[in-house]
């Protein structure tokens, strides 16, 4: 999940593995494969990034600082 700024300034999540598609048109526009569409004020590399980012950090697993108890 990924979070992103709406036009009106609201915050969304939206599910990364749903991208279909992100475009500047000017304005950024995320394409999900439901058909739904997001007008977002973060730029085209902000969003790859943030997509980047969460998928790496599912990679990664469990933050390193969780104890097996907290889990």
């Amino acid at each position: 999940m990924i979070k992103v700024t709406r036009l009106n300034g609201t915050e969304t999540v939206i599910n990364a593995d749903l991208i279909e598609s992100v475009e500047a048109t000017p304005d950024t526009v995320i394409s999900l494969t439901t058909g739904h569409r997001y007008v977002v004020h973060e730029s085209v590399d902000e969003v790859v990034a943030r997509v980047l980012a969460y998928r790496l950090a599912c990679r990664r697993g469990p933050e390193q600082g969780e104890s097996e108890g907290s889990r």
